[in-house]
This record gives C-alpha cells, structure tokens and sequence, in this order.
C-alpha cells in the first residue's frame, strides 16, 4: 500500500527563467559562494555549460550583474520561486510554393 498523498502527481521540477534562485558554488579554496538571483538560463562558453544568474544584491554594487556559475562548479540550487514555464509559442507553418499552380 502506498502512503496517503503518495499517489497523487507532483508537477516536474524544472528550472525556468525567472526562477528565484540561491546558488551555492565553489570557490577559491574551501570556500563556497553563495550567489541569490533570478535565473536567466543557460549559457555556453566554449563548450562549457553555465547558469546565467542576475544577482539581488547585497552587496548593493551586484544588484542587477550577471554571473556566470558553470555547471562543474555547482554544488547545490535552491529554488526559491519558480516561474511558470512559457508556452512554445509556434508559428503556423507557411504554405511552400508548390510546383503546381
């Protein structure tokens, strides 16, 4: 028997532009840094995958940069406020001029 609730569907996780997010990554040494922000998607850089995160502050000077996390460095994501997907928004197909008129 499974637990009360269990058979219930949980929405997927996803992260999605918009998100509010805390990043935590590593840094120099033992260190972590901690990074909290909107999530703004990802980003390739040479062939390297990065989260691009458009930082609250404080300090009050990163309010509004962007960093870049690269995903190797990633060590947890916490997502504070996920945003609703957007809906793919698809163009009817435009009709190929045939060869027969």
């Amino acid at each position: 028997m499974s637990p009360a609730g269990a058979s219930a569907k949980r929405a997927a996780i996803a992260l999605t532009p918009g998100s509010r997010v805390r990043i935590r990554s590593a840094g120099p040494g033992d260190e972590a840094i901690e990074s909290t922000g909107t999530f703004r998607g990802l980003v390739s850089i040479a062939g390297d995958n990065a989260l691009a995160i458009e930082l609250d502050g404080p300090p009050a000077e990163e309010k509004g940069r962007i960093r870049l996390v690269p995903i190797p460095a990633l060590l947890a994501v916490d997502i504070l406020e996920a945003a609703k997907p957007e809906e793919e928004k698809r163009s009817e197909p435009t009709p190929s001029p045939g060869y027969f008129r």
